[in-house]
């Protein structure tokens, strides 16, 4: 989690992004009329690989499945809907932080419940506290029920009478969701080499020992659970804005089980390695659902490879390449030749016999 990871995986990364940033340069020359459509594909891909580093916080930082985290998520989107004016777009200046607050509050109400459990404790727990939402929003006529709500207008950047980011414009809207899986990546970076990343990295090894040496495991743990919360109810706010609605499907745990199956592609603990797990594991689903109908035994099948032959996911293959291992058995060759050229060169003194 805290290691160094050698500098093909920055120039990578970086190529990616400036690919990913230019887009409306080059999408309507290679994508022609299809290019709007692409465009809000890609959209979509950034959200998610947002609120799938909100997940590897709990999942690759501390070891905590969590089958419940599209709990945050719905709840950012339904936030945005009920909050929003009818007939007027609501300011992102106090938008964006009573999402924040409410997903906080909520985080830190299930986070003291479920802190205490682990393992397969920790994911029932959660599934129960996502399902508990999920049914409570689907038969409630405030929330539309299982039709869920619209959102007329998306929230406006303006100081004064002039607008900072037009969010109407999907160019804008776009760029606005870049910039805000960037600051989202920066900061995990910062937080997991942090000592408090350091404190994580300790419990996620050895959580007893960490107790043992005087920390209080639960507060770390609690926080970095608001802190998961808060970032996947940010990701839910930006899916509601793109297509204009909150349903009850954003709170489901089959959600949930589609951004660990992002993880599981791109490759946990590692902060880039979600981004890279959403951006596949969207681009497979487009193209299987084109291929068949039977496209979920495609996506199925694929985890189940990508787990067998990629157990780090992708960020795994980026970081080290399978021309740069060392095959199990020459390395023990080599350390048997090693110590045998070891031995021989050493004088060999003969016992006397009395």
């Amino acid at each position: 989690m805290l290691h160094r990871y050698p500098k093909r995986v920055a120039f990578i990364m970086l190529a990616l992004t400036a690919l990913v940033a230019l887009f409306p340069l080059w999408g309507e020359a290679v994508f022609g009329s299809k290019a709007d459509f692409y465009l809000e594909k890609l959209t979509l891909m950034l959200i998610l690989a947002l609120f799938a580093m909100s997940l590897d916080l709990l999942v690759g930082m501390i070891g905590l499945v969590s089958l419940g985290h599209a709990l945050f998520f719905g709840l950012g989107a339904y936030t945005l809907a009920l909050a929003s004016p009818d007939f007027s777009p609501a300011s992102m200046w106090w938008m964006l932080p009573l999402v924040m607050g409410v997903s906080a509050l909520a985080a830190l109400i299930v986070g003291l419940l479920v802190i205490r459990t682990n393992g397969i404790f920790f994911i029932m727990t959660t599934l129960a506290f996502g399902q508990m939402l999920y049914y409570f929003i689907s038969t409630s006529q405030f929330a539309g029920g299982t039709d869920g709500v619209f959102i007329m207008f998306r929230p406006s950047v303006t100081v004064g009478e002039n607008t900072l980011v037009d969010l109407d414009n999907p160019y804008s809207f776009f760029y606005f969701c870049l910039g805000t899986l960037v600051i989202g990546y920066f900061f995990l970076r910062w937080l997991t080499h942090s000592y408090f990343g350091q404190v994580l990295d300790g419990i996620h090894d050895n959580e007893h020992r960490m107790q043992a040496l005087g920390y209080a495991t639960g507060g770390y743990k609690l926080v970095a659970f608001v802190i998961a919360g808060v970032m996947a109810a940010i990701a839910g706010m930006l899916a509601a804005m793109q297509y204009g609605f909150a349903s009850p499907a954003q709170l489901g745990w089959h959600t949930s089980g589609e951004v660990l199956m992002m993880l599981i592609l791109g490759g946990m603990g590692t902060v880039f390695g979600p981004i890279l797990g959403a951006f596949a594991y969207e681009i497979l689903l487009y193209l299987y659902e084109h291929a068949t109908t039977h496209w979920p035994i495609l996506m199925g099948l694929t985890i189940i490879v990508a787990v067998l032959v990629l157990p780090r996911g992708i960020a795994g293959l980026i970081i080290a390449p399978p021309w740069q291992r060392k095959h199990p058995a020459n390395a023990e060759t080599l350390e048997t030749e090693n110590s045998s050229a070891r031995a021989s060169s050493q004088p060999v003194t003969q016992s006397k016999e009395d």
